[in-house]
């Protein structure tokens, strides 16, 4: 099959979910300068979105700096996508804007950026390396570039024995990966991917994981949505939640656990349901593993809870700790009325992504969601 690349080519098929954009790597380090996210970061400043009665976004706020990894994680219809497609050009924003190394995000700035979407985006009959190799081509690489690039990444992505089938012959793992090679072939500058570790077997998901973490060393920033919330845990630099088209929590994983209130963990095999009911400062609980945890009141006495438990027979273990990724995220999206991560308290736009503080209202398990909001390392 023939093709005629064109190196100014955007390629652009969004009936079918097809985007792709040509791009060199920034090995940058990403700083602010009066404000404003500079060096190879990418900017996410108050993304509006309403379809008719329906709000898809509501003031998203972030940024990924250069070499970061950045976990964008929120319930199905939170608006992930809707921002991504924003921050592609596929969708246009009713208010806020996105920028690239300080800039307004302009169609070559896009060419920079390396898409993989949730929904397979790779033409079903078409040979994955004419493909791949089409695409790289249409980014601007020379025929030899594309080949070789093509031929590199199928190799490190398990792929190149399947570089003459077409992509409908491919295992939902193995299209998997030819998408991600389809957003690494022109060797872009900035990543956006949208589920990308949907449907890979445990081995795939480390040569993913390393993949990307490869990419952020060289510079990149990498933004990535996953519902594998232990993965997003173990894997990024930090986190965005969002909840309701906002973005309600940012940080480090590390520091939003910090930020949430410490669980009691008691393990009384021999405990009755509900046997922490009646204890003084004891806010909720649930049972996990056998284990029962519980959230308290600031100032509560554990020795009480204590007592309880060992009332009830052996207390094979009594710790605290700090919730996980996976109960911030169910505590914060569970909110009826989720609060965004900023703009400042004092009310001013200083066109900065990601800063502020939410207003400090708490929900189930006394994780604070203003706490969690504050965003760590960034602007204020």
């Amino acid at each position: 099959m023939a093709f005629a690349p064109s190196p100014a080519a955007l390629v652009l098929d969004v009936g079918r979910g097809r985007v792709g954009f040509a791009a060199a790597a920034a090995g940058r380090t990403a700083h602010t300068e009066g404000g404003e996210v500079r060096d190879g970061a990418l900017a996410i400043d108050g993304l509006s979105k309403r379809y008719g009665e329906v709000v898809a976004l509501r003031g998203m706020t972030f940024d990924v700096r250069a070499g970061e990894l950045f976990g964008f994680v929120g319930s199905n219809g939170a608006g992930k996508t809707t921002t991504m497609r924003i921050v592609l050009g596929v969708l246009t924003a009713d208010a806020g804007e996105v920028r690239y190394d300080g800039s307004p995000l302009t169609l070559a700035a896009r060419r920079r950026i390396g898409y993989m979407p949730e929904e397979r985006g790779l033409y079903p009959k078409m040979r994955v390396g004419e493909q791949l190799e089409y695409l790289a081509q249409l980014h601007g690489l020379s025929g030899p570039a594309a080949r070789r690039s093509t031929r590199e990444w199928a190799q490190r992505l398990g792929i190149a024995p399947r570089l003459g089938d077409e992509v409908q012959a491919l295992s939902l793992g193995n299209q998997q990966r030819a998408q991600l090679c389809a957003a690494l072939v022109h060797d872009p500058a900035v990543l956006v991917l949208d589920e990308p570790f949907s449907g890979l077997d445990p081995v795939a998901v480390d040569v993913m994981s390393d993949v990307l973490r490869e990419r952020a060393a060289a510079g990149v920033p990498v933004v990535f949505s996953s519902h594998q919330l232990d993965l997003v845990e173990r894997l990024c630099d930090r986190v965005g939640i969002v909840s309701g088209g906002a973005m309600v929590a940012v940080g480090p994983v590390d520091e939003l656990r910090a930020e949430g209130e410490s669980l009691l963990v008691v393990d009384a095999p021999g405990a009755p349901e509900g046997w922490a009911a009646g204890v003084a400062g004891v806010l909720a609980a649930r049972v996990e593993g056998g284990r029962t945890v519980l959230a308290l009141a600031a100032g509560a006495d554990d020795q009480q809870v204590l007592r309880a438990a060992l009332a009830t027979g052996p207390v094979h273990e009594f710790a605290h700790r700090r919730p996980t990724l996976t109960e911030l995220f169910r505590e914060v999206v569970s909110s009826d009325d989720p609060v965004p991560a900023g703009p400042p308290d004092d009310g001013q736009d200083r066109g900065g992504a990601g800063r502020g503080r939410g207003r400090g209202r708490r929900v189930g398990f006394g994780i604070g969601v203003g706490a969690l909001a504050r965003t760590k390392g960034g602007q204020r």
